[in-house]
């Protein structure tokens, strides 16, 4: 067996969508000065389980770290996918940050992925922070990021996201079961610059060991922005009691709004008390928590802001629809997206050095929004016919 060859990069930055492109281009990577200079260098918590959990779906990854964790060596496997897969994603970081990639890798295993998230067919378990204010909360993923794969040609038999349980900062304690079908040749190229009109708002509130008042009140506040401008609005609750209420009391609320032709525009946000700053510590408990009057508030002219800049897609989703659309065949893909977000024009770049995938950016000025062409590279499932 000859000497393996790696591409070599420095620092922290985008980790994640890096191993994610080296998984998918099968291009080991050594990556250097991990947070060197920092006053905790290496990787952090969240950052190993992802690593973690790329050694579960995957067979015959390798993952090498030194012992201060500043220096990486990755070479990836084959996806495999697999049911009843578990994971433990801890509470650094919410489920959100490990959904983005298992759902891209979870299309080209080698079998349906089914895995459960703990604080998810690739049925995985994933175990942790179902919703908080960094990361995409869970209800996003399975209102907007779900429909959003049909348009690539994914297919809806075995594409399904459950909520078994919530959780919030600091303490985490949801779950979730995550299911990923297999595409059995290759995305998709798609031609999608229409974003039609708003003809319907949905949304789903939660709350965990708090009074399911606060659901009420961001509901109210939400409705009397919207009602204003359309009829078609609903926002549904979720109250969890009990074991399904995680470990920390918190709420929150997410909202999509549907177009006439297919796109799903979403926005959410999450309450509770967040984790510290330093590693393991807690902000204090007695501190007041935002109103949900002014989360409801806040989070309707946040989804409003989101539909006004354009696109068929939220700023959240952009970098998924350029990968997605990078990954398909040897085929013209165009989209239309508002103003570029700093992630999706990081995406761009890694997509370019990765996968050798260049895009052509055009302004429309008469709308004030961005169209994107490239031609995929013609990833193909090779996962499945090794089978």
């Amino acid at each position: 067996m000859g000497k393996i060859s790696y591409v070599r990069l420095k620092g922290s930055q985008s980790l994640r969508l890096r191993l994610l492109l080296s998984t998918l281009s099968s291009t080991p990577v050594l990556i250097e000065d991990i947070r060197a200079d920092a006053t905790w260098p290496g990787l952090r918590p969240h950052e190993v389980s992802f690593l973690r959990l790329l050694e579960k779906v995957s067979d015959d990854c390798v993952v090498e770290i030194n012992e201060t964790g500043t220096k990486l060596k990755y070479k990836p496997g084959i996806v495999m996918g697999g049911r009843h897969l578990v994971h433990d994603c801890g509470t650094s970081r919410a489920i959100g940050y490990f959904l983005e990639p298992l759902i891209v890798l979870g299309l080209f295993g080698k079998k349906p992925l089914n895995i459960r998230l703990k604080d998810i067919e690739y049925r995985l378990p994933l175990v942790g922070i179902t919703n908080d204010s960094k990361d995409p909360s869970v209800d996003t993923f399975r209102s907007s990021t779900l429909p959003m794969l049909k348009q690539f040609g994914v297919p809806s038999e075995g594409l399904d996201l459950k909520i078994e349980s919530r959780g919030v900062p600091p303490h985490g304690g949801g779950e979730i079961i995550l299911s990923i079908p297999i595409v059995q040749d290759s995305l998709k190229a798609i031609n999608w610059i229409d974003e039609g009109m708003v003809k319907r708002i949905r949304g789903v509130t939660f709350s965990t060991r708090v009074s399911v008042q606060f659901e009420n009140t961001m509901i109210h506040a939400a409705r009397g922005i919207f009602n204003r401008l359309l009829p078609d609005v609903h926002i549904f609750t979720d109250h969890k009691a009990g074991p399904q209420a995680g470990k920390s009391p918190g709420y929150g609320i997410t909202l999509f709004a549907e177009t006439t032709s297919g796109c799903f525009i979403s926005a959410d946000t999450a309450v509770s008390y967040g984790r510290g700053e330093d590693e393991g510590e807690v902000e204090d408990e007695k501190k007041e928590l935002s109103p949900p009057e002014d989360i409801g508030v806040q989070i309707a002219s946040t989804l409003l802001g989101e539909i006004e800049q354009g696109g068929v897609v939220d700023s959240t989703h952009q970098g998924l629809l350029f990968l997605l659309c990078a990954l398909c065949p040897q085929d013209v893909s165009k989209v239309r997206v508002g103003k570029l977000s700093p992630y999706g024009i990081e995406v761009l770049r890694h997509i370019r050095d990765f996968l050798g995938v260049k895009f052509v950016i055009k302004p429309d000025p008469s709308t004030e929004t961005v169209i994107l062409k490239c031609v995929g590279c013609g990833l193909k499932n090779l996962s499945r016919k090794a089978a």
